[in-house]
């Protein structure tokens, strides 16, 4: 039915970069409200951004506020989230989230409908 998945991630520096792209599929169902969460092992899911239908509401974590930064190309189906000045404490499986019901999901993973299978992060000190 809907299909999310994250690519883009890896091994990276402190101080480094790196951009997370998901895809959506499904001709069916389209997908308004986005988001991206990371878990961390042995720690709960948190939220990391979230993104409106149209682009213009943005909401970062504050632990990632400065430096990540999320968009969206509607056309193409796909979000993104730009990482910059990565910490080691950023290193997670991050997850992108999708709603069809709602034009923008917030920070509440219960918000969202559909979930990638992540794509893992890390980052060396």
């Amino acid at each position: 039915q809907v299909q999310l998945v994250e690519s883009g991630g890896g091994l990276v520096q402190a101080g480094g970069s790196l951009r997370l792209s998901c895809a959506a599929s499904g001709r069916s169902v389209m997908i308004y409200a986005v988001g991206w969460f990371r878990q961390a092992p042995g720690k709960e899911r948190e939220f990391v951004s979230a993104i409106s239908f149209n682009g213009v509401t943005t909401t970062y974590a504050d632990s990632v506020k400065g430096r990540f930064t999320i968009s969206r190309d509607n056309a193409k189906k796909t979000i993104y989230l730009q990482m910059t000045g990565l910490k080691p404490e950023d290193t997670a499986v991050y997850l992108c989230a999708g709603d069809s019901r709602r034009y923008y999901g917030g920070s509440y993973a219960t918000n969202y409908q559909y979930w990638g299978q992540g794509t893992q992060v890390t980052v060396s000190s």
